[in-house]
């Protein structure tokens, strides 16, 4: 596993064994769902496409996508959440289970109709060559869908210089042993996560615009995905963030084509075709 960070995938690994999802409220997991694959282009697929999602995690956005194509690869470098994806999946046998970093996939070069990868290039050490790595695996003009952490380009400066002291945070609480890391990061959930998202949605309601709120994004979603986003954002070593920019230039350099970059929330979902 050269292009990851062996603390970061037993992290994520801890995460989804303990957030495997299924407490998630069905409809909120359809609607996250939608959000991510907001740009994805389903109609452009053969009817009988084969893809992959890398990082798959708890299998979480595999269950949406699978019953629309004739086979998907789960890949995770971590053999503990692969192992939450495989319950999670069971009902799924169009899915295939490996156990791999994002420059080990165990599929040929050239060969995929789809791909995508929602919430991990930005926690490996490469994430330009993890997306090289990703491109290589698709067909020509098959498409391949990104979520990549912003660097908060869409917000003032004030935000900015607010997540860079929740970062210096990070930093030390992402180091801690695992229990008195995700122990911490309840805490931040109840004390931070929770009274701003649900501030933000009573203002919302008397008519305040509240885009430039901290986790406005949460304010209508469930406590445990407060809990799981936490846990994501705090217990974890390595983490990058892109300007919308920079993951145009990113995914063209790493060989797609008619990039778009969505202007709509979560920053930044993006989608290209492979050239």
């Amino acid at each position: 596993m050269s292009n990851a960070d062996r603390d970061t995938v037993e992290g994520f690994g801890a995460e989804w064994s303990r957030f495997d999802q299924s407490a998630l409220p069905e409809i909120e997991a359809r609607r996250l769902f939608d959000e991510y694959f907001q740009l994805f282009p389903w109609s452009a697929l053969p009817t009988d496409a084969v893809g992959f999602d890398l990082g798959c995690g708890s299998g979480r956005w595999a269950r949406f996508v699978a019953p629309r194509v004739k086979k998907l690869h789960c890949i995770d470098a971590s053999a503990d959440a692969l192992a939450v994806a495989q319950r999670n999946l069971a009902g799924a046998p169009n899915c295939e289970f490996h156990a791999a970093s994002v420059d080990s996939m165990p599929i040929a070069d050239g060969s995929m109709d789809f791909g995508y990868s929602l919430g991990v290039l930005h926690h490996v050490p490469d994430t330009a060559a993890g997306l090289r790595a990703c491109v290589q695996k698709l067909k020509p003009g098959a498409p391949f869908l990104v979520y990549l952490y912003y660097a908060f380009d869409n917000r003032p400066a004030w935000f900015r210089a607010l997540w860079a002291a929740s970062d210096a945070g990070r930093r030390v609480i992402s180091r801690l042993p695992t229990p008195v890391r995700h122990a911490v990061a309840e805490v931040i959930a109840v004390t931070v996560y929770f009274p701003l998202a649900r501030t933000a949605a009573v203002a919302e309601g008397l008519g305040v615009d509240v885009s430039n709120v901290p986790l406005t994004a949460y304010r209508h979603r469930a406590f445990y995905s407060m809990r799981t986003d936490a846990l994501d954002r705090f217990g974890t070593r390595v983490e990058q963030r892109f300007t919308a920019l920079q993951v145009k230039h990113l995914m063209e350099d790493a060989g797609l084509k008619n990039v778009v970059v969505s202007d709509e929330v979560p920053f930044w979902t993006a989608v290209g075709t492979r050239a």
